[in-house]
């Protein structure tokens, strides 16, 4: 199975406990195999077996309370 990573900068985060609400938002989308934080540099890595749209990707870093910038 071939899978996609792609990286993207979120804004706000500042501790274990933000990088918990936005991996289980973002791990949420369909076809999301492995999501990494990285809240020291502001980034959130996604695995997939597939394109995620990145409005799907907003709309759930935005429920878990952040901003995706990029």
């Amino acid at each position: 199975m071939s899978t996609t990573t792609q990286t993207y900068t979120v804004t706000g985060m500042t501790c274990d406990h933000c990088a918990r609400a936005v991996r289980a938002e973002v791990s949420d989308i369909d076809g999301v195999t492995d999501v990494d934080v990285d809240v020291v540099h502001g980034q959130v890595t996604v695995t997939s077996t597939q394109a995620v749209p990145v409005a799907a990707l907003r709309s759930a870093v935005t429920e878990a309370g952040y901003t995706l910038t990029a």
